[in-house]
């Protein structure tokens, strides 16, 4: 099942990491060993956020790419269950319209 999960990393943690020089290097490493297909980085509400999309065998994953982002720089994490067209061609959302309608 794919979730987004968007990140905001306080400035006082990523500060520390940035000043001893191994802030893009601690990214990296989350990166490649969470393995997100799309990660993109921006800020939000003043802060450095960002975005990534993970496809995750079930819920039980969202520690798996979670807890480096926590405990590496205190980040706040949000997750929302998200599908592709494929998915949503399978939803069956024309017969949930019928029945609801």
């Amino acid at each position: 099942m794919r979730f987004v999960m968007t990140f905001k990393i306080p400035h006082q943690a990523f500060h520390k990491h940035l000043r001893s020089g191994v802030a893009a290097q601690k990214i990296g490493r989350i990166v490649e060993e969470t393995r997100p297909e799309h990660i993109y980085f921006f800020e939000r509400d003043g802060v450095r956020a960002g975005l990534a999309v993970y496809d995750l065998k079930d819920a039980a994953g969202v520690c798996a790419v979670a807890e480096p982002w926590f405990l590496t720089f205190h980040a706040e994490c949000e997750f929302t269950p998200a599908m592709t067209p494929e998915d949503l061609s399978k939803s069956g959302m024309d017969e949930l319209g019928r029945k609801w309608a």
